[in-house]
């Protein structure tokens, strides 16, 4: 027998704010950080109780390449901020040609970073604290208040209970476009593959952390799935998860761990221990808005957009040039909403190019930006001045656009997969 019920509650603001920032990973704490510089006041909503999302609690601890691939730089700002300030306190991975900022020489090796994860974390506390940004842990932005397409507020749920804070701008960097989907801005759904890590401890990794005097060599890898990102030998038994519903999650999540547990049977007990789990899924592609502007490789490789908010480049090819416009972060008619992240609008391995972690700083830095001028502008979000928008961010030390000089003569893209959507071939 079914039954059903109403709840109703009246909930008072509790608090005002310019803008309301929703999920803490780093787009997020980028876009915070971004706004508060303004003079705005901006509160961030994180659901955990660290800051990162999968940079951190995902154990996705790695700034991915940002450069070309022959030894030009491509992404700059927070990114860049960030990167060099994660080799602080903990162990780093920056390579050689790359440890004193941009090498004098064309070389092959790629600028990235392996950190620690929880080290980071406390530095993107250490770095919202000094914003000024208003943060609080352990609470799930659950649903707008919306007036038409317009947000007027956002409703919490903590151990405060239910609360309502308003608010003049909103920034949704959930990773999953939680609040937007249910705004009623057009969204779609992504899949997610057999795939789920933590980190190993074993007695030959202290070893080997002991002989280079580096503790990040102590750790290795453990695996449930362990399909890749482009979901190659996908098991034809094993769903492909959206991990939009709490039984999809759950099922990802039992499998996964499982499958885990498995992996270490017969193993000597003494010798291994399993350090670090991930405090959240290792989701890479669950919902994005449909935006004003939806990124493709076929269009946007090595395409400049008037209103780019940020140059990127491909990780996991060399020399594929994009700039993010942003409109792929904004859809017309929601004055006061916008995205970055996971959630930008991509389409097929432009959707993985934008999701990574360099981008998701990138274009939360812009979101922030951008809300803050569309309050100083007293305009909707998708109309305010990209000009002044750009300015301010190549002031942060942001790429805009790429120089045509970076751009190879030969521009064939190679692309496999369902449709020209797929993903590049060869992962070099």
């Amino acid at each position: 027998m079914s039954h059903s019920i109403t709840f109703t509650k009246t909930l008072t603001a509790k608090k005002h704010y310019d803008v309301i920032v929703a999920g803490g990973g780093v787009a997020g704490v980028a876009a915070a950080v971004s706004a508060a510089k303004y003079g705005r006041s901006v509160l961030l909503l994180e659901k955990s109780n660290i800051l990162g999302g999968l940079a951190t609690l995902g154990l996705v601890n790695l700034f991915v390449p940002m450069c070309n691939g022959r030894g030009k730089q491509i992404i700059f700002g927070l990114a860049e901020k960030w990167l060099r300030e994660s080799a602080l306190y903990g162990f780093d991975t920056i390579p050689a040609p790359w440890k004193n900022g941009e090498p004098k020489e064309p070389t092959g090796v790629r600028y990235c970073q392996r950190y620690s994860p929880y080290i980071f974390a406390l530095q993107m506390t250490e770095e919202v604290s000094r914003a000024g940004v208003d943060l609080l842990f352990d609470c799930i932005a659950s649903y707008p208040d919306m007036e038409g397409e317009h947000c007027r507020g956002i409703i919490t749920d903590s151990k405060s209970g239910l609360e309502y804070y308003t608010c003049g701008m909103f920034v949704d960097t959930t990773g999953d476009a939680d609040i937007l989907r249910r705004s009623g801005m057009p969204t779609v759904p992504g899949e997610n593959f057999y795939s789920y890590f933590g980190k190993s401890l074993t007695l030959d990794g202290c070893r080997r952390a002991v002989e280079t005097g580096d503790i990040g060599n102590a750790y290795g890898w453990v695996s449930g799935g362990n399909i890749n990102l482009y979901g190659d030998n996908q098991p034809d038994d094993i769903p492909r998860w959206s991990g939009l519903t709490v039984e999809e999650v759950s099922d990802y999540l039992i499998r996964n761990q499982l499958k885990m547990l498995d992996s270490i049977r017969g193993q000597d007990r003494k010798s291994r221990d399993i350090a670090q789990m991930p405090l959240m899924p290792n989701f890479r592609t669950t919902c994005r808005i449909d935006g004003d502007y939806t990124m493709t490789i076929k269009e946007d490789v090595y395409r400049h957009h008037e209103d780019s908010v940020c140059a990127i480049n491909d990780f996991d090819h060399r020399d594929y040039l994009y700039e993010v416009p942003l409109r792929a972060l904004t859809r017309r008619g929601f004055d006061n909403m916008i995205t970055a992240g996971r959630s930008a609008s991509g389409k097929g391995y432009a959707w993985d190019v934008l999701r990574v972690i360099p981008p998701a700083i990138l274009t939360g830095q812009a979101a922030g930006a951008a809300a803050a001028l569309a309050l100083e502008e007293k305009t909707a979000i998708t109309d305010i001045s990209v000009k002044t928008l750009q300015k301010r961010l190549e002031d942060d030390n942001m790429m805009i656009h790429f120089p045509d000089e970076y751009v190879p003569e030969d521009r064939t893209v190679i692309i496999h997969g369902n449709n020209m959507d797929g993903h590049i071939e060869g992962h070099n």
